[in-house]
């Protein structure tokens, strides 16, 4: 689960834990391609798609295609900082509260 403001915490996994029991929730890394996704879908809602006064889907789709063309040509490449041994470090984590837990 990607750590949305509704689910993030371990308030999220005692609520809905407590609801389903078998449920395991496991939050992803904040800086998880998964938020990176999530991200230019916010982008995407905010500065094309509200408004919501299409006429008809093809100018939605000529608004969102528009979009993707400006943004390819001013995106610059990033720097990844979630590393290897972070992922190590956060399954120990998540393992130690495991245990923890039985």
């Amino acid at each position: 689960m990607d750590n949305g403001s509704s689910h993030r915490g371990e308030a999220s996994i005692l609520r809905l834990g407590g609801t389903w029991p078998n449920l395991r929730l496991i939050h992803l890394p904040v800086h998880s391609w998964l938020n990176q996704v999530e991200i230019c879908f916010s982008v995407l809602q905010r500065k094309i798609l509200t408004p919501n006064d299409f006429r008809n889907v093809e100018e939605v789709e000529a608004r969102i295609l528009g979009f993707q063309d400006r943004y390819q040509e001013l995106a610059e490449p990033f720097e990844w900082k979630f590393t290897r041994e972070d992922l190590v470090k956060l399954m120990r984590r998540l393992e130690e509260r495991e245990r923890q837990a039985a």
